[in-house]
C-alpha cells in the first residue's frame, strides 16, 4: 500500500491516540470525517494498520518490577524455548535478536520473589541476563515517515 503524506498525518494522530473520533482527526489533517474513515479502513485491510490496544500500567495492575531479561540457549534448547515461552503470562515481549544473546524479552513481575520464580523456569533453556527497568525514557513512540528526523534542528 502507498502511504501517501495524508496517511501518514493520520497514522500520527491514530498512534498518539487511537480512540480519537475520525472528525477530529479530520480536522487536524484537513478532510472529512467519511474521507478519513475510508483511508483507515484502506489502510486496516491491506495490513499497515495491525490493530488498537489498551496500555496498561503495570504497577497498577499488581506488578512491582518489569524487568529486560536476556537469554543464551543451551545447545539444542532454542527450539524448545520458541515455543514454551508463549505460555508465560510475564511476556510482554520476546523477539529473538543476533548477538551472543538468543533471546530478549520484556516482563513484569510482581515482587523480587516472583522474579526469582521466573529466572529458575528461564534457566532450564539457557543463561539468563536480567535488567530491572527503572524508568521509561522513551515508550511507543510513533513510527515515522522513513527520512523524517525526529527532532527537528
Amino acid at each position: 500500500m502507498k502511504i501517501d503524506k495524508l496517511n501518514w498525518e493520520i497514522l500520527k494522530c491514530l498512534q498518539l491516540n487511537a480512540r480519537q473520533s475520525n472528525a477530529e482527526i479530520g480536522r487536524r489533517v484537513g478532510i472529512s470525517s467519511p474521507a478519513v474513515a475510508e483511508r483507515i479502513r484502506k489502510m486496516e485491510d491491506s495490513g499497515l494498520i495491525k490493530g488498537y490496544r489498551t496500555e496498561i500500567a503495570y504497577n497498577q495492575a499488581g506488578h512491582q518490577l518489569k524487568a529486560i531479561i536476556t537469554l543464551r540457549a543451551f545447545m539444542g534448547r532454542l527450539k524448545a524455548f520458541l515455543e514454551k515461552v508463549k505460555e508465560f503470562d510475564e511476556v510482554l515481549n520476546c523477539y529473538r535478536i543476533t548477538g551472543n544473546e538468543n533471546i530478549i524479552m520484556e516482563v513484569v513481575l510482581q515482587d523480587q520473589a516472583h522474579l526469582e520464580q521466573f529466572i529458575d523456569k528461564m534457566i532450564t533453556y539457557g543463561e539468563t541476563k536480567t535488567h530491572i527497568v527503572l524508568s521509561n525514557v522513551i515508550e511507543d513512540a510513533p513510527i515515522k515517515k522513513p527520512g523524517v528526523p525526529r527532532i527537528k534542528p
